[in-house]
């Protein structure tokens, strides 16, 4: 890490931190708690201003070639200064054809084409690739609730991963693999890892200074002439890889191939190649639906009981998700917002009640619903369910 580099970074976890925390508390005074405009001027000149003055330092320096997970690091250390500059509208998408952030955009282009992903802070930043020092790991703000969102973000991530990664090693043996169920048997535990994880999460983290406070640093902003959507908690393989190896969700579904098109340069190179290899796989539900007749052996019994809790435990990490933080957490304080702070609410990109019926139909997949408008696997589920009763 070049001198630089390590300003910036000390600069990010320390100066930045406490002026964005400043205005937070500012913000929180008004009456209308949504509203940032002349609050704090002079504290988002001293952001803008000062992390302008170490970014051209790292723009004159050039490519110093120290690696990937340096230039990832450092992509994310421009990226949450940029990402700050939108929260508290020094930029605005919506009133410039291009980013006043011109250093930075330089910058984090720069580095984001040459190691494969989006030029902008993404959720491994602050999840699973966020290094710690002495015991702090960076973040916007000091507020409890962005402490208690991330942490229990990446707790949950992480489970996903260990269940997709347990999903993973079937491939190679097979679903009526003896060794199968061991390894269904962890992607289970892992899944109820992420509902115990989000449960606490529900529980403690408050709704208004989530939706206040810490989600509007995930709003989409400028890079160049380019608006990127704002990070999302999903922008993992591991999440997507249960969905297609389990055959809750297809790759050659129209809006599901969106999807997983629209995230692929927001995740770790290595992510996107496990997802895309994950989509050329045939389902573990389809091979199953095709030894429906071997249902009177004893491997077949056990391996196909303990597959539908696991998709019937996917299915409940997903509807945990949209019926509490989705609507907890978004959709009822958007009621309360005034509308010029409407249009602006949602991370993704479209309107909130497009947004809000994608992840419904994505809840229902993945929960394999019955819905006449979606393709779901509520027959085949059930088709397997009855493979086990007549036995």
């Amino acid at each position: 890490m070049t001198r630089n580099t390590q300003a910036f970074d000390h600069w990010i976890r320390t100066r930045f931190v406490e002026l964005n925390s400043q205005l937070e508390v500012l913000y929180a005074q008004q009456p209308d708690r949504a509203n940032v405009v002349g609050i704090g001027d002079e504290l988002k000149l001293q952001l803008e201003h000062e992390g302008r003055e170490l970014i051209v330092s790292l723009l004159a320096e050039g490519n110093t070639d120290e690696g990937f997970d340096h230039a990832f690091d450092l992509l994310g250390n421009v990226g949450l200064y940029m990402a700050a500059c939108r929260r508290h509208e020094i930029t605005e998408p919506s009133r410039e054809t291009t980013s006043p952030l011109v250093e930075a955009s330089a910058l984090a282009m720069h580095i984001g084409a040459s190691i494969g992903v989006t030029p902008r802070f993404a959720t491994a930043h602050l999840t699973t690739h966020n290094r710690a020092k002495q015991g702090v790991y960076k973040r916007f703000t000091n507020l409890d609730a962005e402490k208690l969102f991330v942490d229990y973000n990446t707790k949950g991530i992480l489970a996903y991963k260990r269940a997709a990664d347990a999903l993973l090693k079937i491939q190679p043996l097979g679903i009526d693999h003896p060794i199968a169920y061991d390894l269904l048997l962890v992607a289970k535990r892992a899944l109820r890892d992420v509902i115990d994880s989000n449960k606490v999460l529900f529980q403690q983290l408050d709704a208004d200074d989530f939706f206040y406070c810490v989600r509007p640093y995930y709003k989409p902003y400028r890079v160049g002439s380019q608006v990127y959507r704002g990070a999302n908690a999903g922008d993992f393989a591991g999440i997507n890889v249960i969905d297609m190896l389990l055959g809750l969700c297809a790759a050659n579904e129209p809006e599901y191939s969106q999807m997983l098109v629209d995230k692929f340069l927001y995740m770790m190179p290595e992510d996107q190649s496990i997802l895309r290899d994950c989509m050329r796989r045939n389902s573990f539900m389809d091979e199953l639906l095709n030894m429906t007749h071997l249902n009177h052996q004893s491997w077949y019994q056990q391996n196909v009981k303990l597959f539908l809790e696991v998709c019937k435990l996917h299915g409940e990490t997903a509807i945990q998700h949209h019926n509490q933080l989705v609507t907890k957490y978004i959709a009822n304080p958007s009621i309360k917002l005034q509308q010029p702070h409407l249009e602006k609410v949602t991370a993704s990109g479209p309107p909130l009640p497009v947004l809000l019926n994608s992840l419904e139909q994505l809840r229902d997949r993945r929960a394999a619903r019955k819905r006449d408008d979606i393709n779901t696997r509520f027959a085949d589920v059930a088709t397997l369910k009855a493979s086990l009763e007549v036995c």
